[in-house]
Parts: C-alpha cells; sequence; structure tokens
C-alpha cells in the first residue's frame, strides 16, 4: 500500500502544478488529510507549486516544514563529496512530514530550477529519493512544442529508465500535448496525455502587468484577473488593428494612439471580439477624453501604461508563463477539469491503494462532491443565467465536467455578461422563457397541473416564462434532471414552484431540507432548518428518516439524534412528547437506523456528557444527523454553529421531492454554487432515472 506519490519531470518543466493538483485532489477524497512534500526548492523565493498545494488542500506546517533542502545546500554537499548526507537530510524531513498524514503528494525537483547545473537534478536523484520515501512515482513528460513521436518515446524511455533505476512507476502521464497526439505507448502501466489547454498556461493581465511593472489606469481586480491568449501590437490604422484582434488578446499600443484604444475597446463592447486588456507603450498617457470615453463604455477591462516601447513590451509579454496558484481559481479548476477528463481517476485511485478513511471530514466531502457527479453527469438548469456569481459557477462546473448546465435569460445578455467578466460558458446551453418553443407546452402542462386551484391558460402563460416557473417546468418535463436556484431569489420564491409542479415523494407526508455542517474535523447533517415550521410528530418522523437517508447518500454513517430540551426521560411536556413519538415512530418505520431521542444536544455530540447521560446509547455522544423539534431552533442554532464555530454551512439541501430542486443562500459563494449543483447532480443520479 503506497503512502505517498512521487512526480518527478522528464527534462525541465512539464506542467508537474496539473499533475500534482490532479493527484492531491484524488487522494484528498479518499483520506482526511494529505500532506506534500518538495526536496528540493529555490530558498530564495515561496515555491509556487508548494505554495499551490499546501493552500487548496489546508496542508499542516510552514513552506521551510514541506521542503527537504534548497537547491544551494543541496549542490554544496554535493560538491564537497556528501551525497549521502543529503539523501538522509531530504529523507529525515520527509518522515516528519509523511508521520502526521496518511497519504503524501511529493513534487520532485525541477531540472530548471536548480541553478548552475551542479545540483542533483538527475532522473537518478529523483528515483532514489523515491526509493527511499516508499512511494510509488509518476514521471511526467512535457509535451509542449514536441511531435507525437517525440512524446512517445520521452514516455517509454521514462518508465524504463525508472524502472531500471529501481523504481516503481505508478503511471506515465504526458502533458501539453498536441491535439494531434493519437494514443499513449504501450506500457506495463498506464500512459495518459493531456492536451495543452491554454487558460491553464496562459498568464493573467496581472500577471503581465506585474511582470512589465506596468501602471494600472482603469480596471479592477476582475479586469486584472483575465486570461492573455494572444499578444496584438496595434500601430496601422483602425480598420487594419480590427481585423487583427483575437479573443483573450492583450492590445499593445502606443499611449499616444486614442483611436486605437477606444476602436478595441468598442469591438470588446460590441461583441466582435473578447480582449483581455490593453498596455500603452512609451510612457505616453492617453488623452482625458478618449479615457473618459473608454470608461464610460463600461468595458470591464484593464488598461496599463508602461515605459517600454512596443516592440520591447511584445517581446518581455511573450516570455511570461501563467501556472495555476492559489489565487487564481479559474486556472486550478481548468488544471483539475484537464486531469480529471483525460486520466482514469478510478483505475488510478485503485492502483493507489490508499486506505479510505472511515471518518468523512469536510475537505473529503467536498471533493468527493465533485468526483461523484462527474461519474454520472446530469443535466441541470440554473434560472439566474445573467448573474456574476452563477455564470463564474458555471465556468468552473463546466471545466471539471460535475454536469451539463443550461442557463435561463437572454442570451444577449448573458454573452454580454461573459465578455464583461472574461469567462467561458461555451459549453452551456442559454434558454429564453420568454420566446422559447418549450413555454406552450409548458403552459399547457401547467394549466392542467393547477386547474383545481383556478389557473386558466392564460395565467399559465405568463406564470411560466417566469425563470424559477420555467426550470421546475423544465425538471417536471425532463428536459433536465434538477434545478438549483435561489441566489438572487428568495427560498420560498424558489420552492414554491417545486413544491406545486414536482411535489412529494409517495409515502412521504412533507417534503423537507438539510443543511451539511462541514466543521473543522467533521460533517454533520443538521435538519429541518428551513421549511418547515412547526411539524407534528409524523412529520418530524419523516424528516428525520429523509435526512438519515440523505445522509448515507452522500457517504456520512446516518446516527440520529431527535433533539429536544430533554434527555430520555427526564424531562415532561408537549414538546418533549412530540419528540417521544417521533423517535418512537422512526424505530417502527425504520429498525435499521441508529436513532436516540428525545436528547439534547450536548449529549448527542459530546462523549463525556453523553457517558453521563445516556452511557448505553450507541448514538449520544456519536450522532451525525440532528433533527431539531421546529424551525426556529433549527434554524438558528445551524447559524449559530456556522457563525461561532466558523462552520460552512451547505444548503439548504432539499429532500422529499420527486426530483430534485435546491435553493441558494442570496449570500452565496461560487464555491457554495458549486457545491450545491454537486449536491443536486447526485440526487438526481440516485433517482435511477436515465440522464435528460
Amino acid at each position: 500500500m503506497a503512502r505517498s506519490v512521487y512526480l518527478t519531470s522528464v527534462g525541465s518543466g512539464g506542467g508537474k502544478s496539473t499533475i500534482a493538483l490532479g493527484l492531491a485532489e484524488l487522494l484528498s477524497r479518499q483520506v482526511e488529510r494529505i500532506g506534500v512534500f518538495r526536496p528540493l526548492v529555490s530558498g530564495n523565493r515561496p515555491d509556487p507549486i508548494l505554495s499551490l498545494l499546501r493552500d487548496r488542500y489546508r496542508v499542516d506546517g510552514t513552506p521551510d516544514d514541506l521542503a527537504g533542502t534548497t537547491y544551494a545546500e543541496a549542490t554544496a554537499l554535493v560538491a564537497d563529496g556528501r551525497r549521502e548526507e543529503l539523501i538522509s537530510r531530504v529523507v529525515q524531513r520527509y518522515r516528519t512530514v509523511e508521520r502526521r498524514c496518511p497519504a503524501v503528494v511529493v513534487v520532485g525537483s525541477d531540472f530548471a530550477d536548480s541553478g548552475d547545473g551542479a545540483a542533483p537534478r538527475e532522473l537518478a536523484f529523483n528515483a532514489r529519493l523515491a526509493t527511499e520515501f516508499g512511494s510509488v512515482v509518476v514521471p511526467v513528460v512535457d509535451g509542449y512544442g514536441q511531435t507525437p513521436e517525440a512524446i512517445a518515446a520521452a514516455a517509454r524511455g521514462a518508465y524504463h529508465d525508472l524502472v531500471d533505476l529501481g523504481a516503481t512507476v505508478l503511471a506515465v502521464i504526458a502533458n501539453r500535448v498536441p491535439e494531434t497526439m493519437g494514443a499513449m505507448p504501450e506500457l506495463p502501466v498506464p500512459a495518459y496525455a493531456i492536451p495543452e489547454v491554454p487558460t491553464v498556461s496562459a498568464p493573467t493581465v496581472a500577471e503581465v502587468a506585474a511582470a512589465l511593472g506596468a501602471t494600472l489606469l482603469a480596471g479592477d481586480d476582475a479586469a486584472l484577473g483575465r486570461d492573455v491568449l494572444d499578444y496584438v501590437v496595434g500601430a496601422a490604422h483602425v480598420p487594419t488593428l480590427l481585423d487583427h484582434l483575437t479573443d483573450g488578446c492583450l492590445v499593445i499600443t502606443p499611449g499616444d494612439r486614442d483611436d486605437l484604444l477606444v476602436a478595441a475597446s468598442a469591438a470588446h463592447v460590441a461583441g466582435q471580439v473578447s480582449v483581455a486588456g490593453l498596455v500603452l507603450t512609451l510612457g505616453e498617457q492617453p488623452d482625458a477624453r478618449a479615457m473618459r470615453l473608454v470608461e464610460r463604455l463600461n468595458t470591464g477591462l484593464a488598461v496599463l501604461s508602461v515605459p517600454s516601447d512596443s516592440y520591447d513590451t511584445v517581446a518581455a509579454s511573450s516570455r511570461i508563463e501563467g501556472r495555476p496558484s492559489a489565487a487564481n481559481p479559474r486556472k486550478v479548476e481548468a488544471a483539475l477539469g484537464a486531469f480529471e477528463a483525460n486520466v482514469d481517476t478510478d483505475d488510478l485511485a485503485r492502483r493507489l491503494a490508499v486506505s479510505r478513511s472511515e471518518r468523512v471530514t469536510p475537505m473529503m466531502f467536498e471533493y468527493d462532491l465533485i468526483d461523484r457527479a462527474r461519474t454520472q453527469r446530469r443535466h441541470l438548469v440554473l434560472p439566474e443565467g445573467s448573474e456574476e456569481r452563477i455564470l463564474r459557477a458555471a465556468e468552473i462546473l463546466l471545466r471539471r465536467g460535475v454536469a451539463d448546465l443550461t442557463l435561463l435569460g437572454r442570451p444577449d445578455d448573458v454573452a454580454r455578461r461573459t465578455r464583461e467578466l472574461g469567462i467561458d460558458i461555451g459549453g452551456a446551453t442559454v434558454v429564453d422563457p420568454a420566446t422559447s418553443p418549450w413555454r406552450e407546452e409548458f403552459t399547457e402542462a401547467y394549466a392542467a397541473l393547477r386547474a383545481h386551484r383556478g389557473v386558466t391558460a392564460d395565467l399559465a402563460h405568463d406564470i411560466v416564462a417566469q425563470p424559477n416557473y420555467f426550470g421546475t417546468m423544465m425538471v417536471h418535463a425532463g428536459y433536465a434532471d434538477g434545478m438549483v436556484s435561489g441566489a438572487t431569489h428568495t427560498t420560498a420564491a424558489t420552492i414554491r414552484p417545486a413544491f406545486e409542479i414536482i411535489r412529494t415523494v409517495p409515502g412521504l407526508s412533507v417534503a423537507s431540507s438539510v443543511f451539511f455542517m462541514l466543521l473543522a474535523d467533521r460533517v454533520l447533517v443538521y435538519g429541518d432548518c428551513a421549511v418547515n415550521p412547526d411539524p407534528d410528530a409524523a412529520q418530524l418522523a419523516d424528516i428525520a428518516i429523509s435526512s438519515a437517508d440523505t445522509a448515507a447518500q452522500f457517504g456520512i454513517e446516518p446516527r440520529v439524534a431527535m433533539l429536544s430540551y430533554s434527555t430520555g426521560s427526564s424531562g415532561a411536556g408537549a414538546d418533549v412528547e412530540k419528540v417521544a413519538a417521533a423517535t418512537a415512530l422512526v424505530r417502527e418505520r425504520r429498525p435499521d437506523l441508529l436513532v436516540e431521542g428525545p436528547i439534547q444536544y450536548d449529549a448527542a455530540i459530546d462523549a463525556q456528557v453523553a457517558a453521563t447521560k445516556l452511557p448505553e446509547s450507541p448514538v449520544a455522544g456519536r450522532a451525525t444527523v440532528f433533527i431539531f423539534p421546529d424551525l426556529n431552533t433549527g434554524n438558528n442554532t445551524y447559524k449559530a454553529v456556522q457563525r461561532s464555530a466558523g462552520a460552512v454551512a451547505v444548503g439548504p439541501v432539499m429532500q422529499g421531492l420527486n426530483r430534485p430542486v435546491n435553493d441558494l443562500s442570496r449570500g452565496a459563494t461560487v464555491p457554495d454554487i458549486v457545491n450545491t449543483v454537486a449536491i443536486t447532480a447526485i440526487q438526481a443520479a440516485a433517482s435511477g432515472e436515465v440522464p435528460s
């Protein structure tokens, strides 16, 4: 059983960041805590791969704790003939990390970072360390600018060289390969090819600005976060410039060419092309009147000023290469999407054979959501199609292959917003409810569903044009497998159409909701904190059973605590009796479930309190599912825990509906939306229906 996986480049570069991210993501779904380690670092700047993995996966330890030694120190030791001392020092540092973590990702030395060439940069050095660590090895072949034949030869050579050096090779991965690359060569281990993804390797406008020492004349953080995919020099007349503009280009032009500044900005706003930004050279400041016009165009673009001329600016810019970093989650998601789309992660996980933790930690829960949704991809509808957070989440979801998406809204509005934000949602379908051919079909169906409430065809025609009703009708008609809304709508506006159209599962008296509470060291399930104000005993039992099933569906072993202000038989009153009756109903209907009630919160979660109050209970002190007696208690408790304990609350997640519809908090962040969409996709897959 391998406890660590060692990445080593074959030659300089290779894009190890993408491979390291992919493997760390894979391991983070299986163990409660991963470690990262770099045998050699430069020492004069933060190591970018180490920083990325440490920040994203919340790795314990300082950067110094996670590194073996510096290239300079290694060079000196080798020059003194003390190579074995170097090996011993690095191995000792690694063991410290390994002792703290069930699994470790090791990123080997970078050939390009080894300074004057005296440092131990050979493949043999990395193979030796991998053997000493007990790691399996993944050699990474850099395919950028190489022919398919050269990449295949390098992959074969890497495998055989490492085996000859005594290393255990897990897989061979060629990264940044050309589109013409066919199948990888046949090897005794899996061999994968990941194509070049411009978004991953392209620098951002901010990275270009930093490298050039540019002054920001206009633009915000979003403008600086745009990817630079090309460079266009503006020196000719306006028509010539317009002919040469490309999507993602950084326009470099003298600062006194106000005509080109305005023309490029107008072309971007008009949708003719999506420009990354503008760089004004020679230190010349544009005319104030031109800048005012550009600002009024509301381009969302950064305008930079540099003292160099256009030739030197282009030459310097073309040497800048971007890389994934914690500060740029779009690149991280693009890199992970490329890895997961081209590598058989299930097979790789089996080959790693890391023992899965019995406890579900917050990180395991979040990353497992993405993986499970990807394996049974579903089609979801997002009614708030022009909202910025929804669009940013949609880009991530499409890059990671989490779900197929339909966004509701006017196509022109959605296209304009994506240009302004500099994001790509090309894989999504955009539907305008007002003009969709489905509107007439939905009108007829909704009128039939609500005829008993006096809904006429004319009224239904107006109602189904509302985004939440239209999205819910898409789910009802089978054009989508689920819906997520609520970033700009109230909870009532999101779930009312679901209650009217999709309705509850037969046999359940009530639909309800849960929050997944991601605490520092565990994931708990709270229900119902969003829907039912004062459920009776039968409804409370339904909520408990639904919540236990939801917990199990997401890998959390259900141990159900029916909460009250009294534990056991220590108290009396109507509220306690309601919880006692609900507990009895759960035991009667689902004897397979571990359930305890009435029980107080402290006795449910704290083993020491439980040992005093209910020492024989299999749930007390170990509860994972907490059922609140009413909405007042549940809603206040989840918010109190969220704020005071720093927990992440994912939800509310609806349960008990025939098809999944989930609500977002109006303060939902982009990661919240991504998680909720993944949860909805998993719920849709669990229904067993063929995806739409």
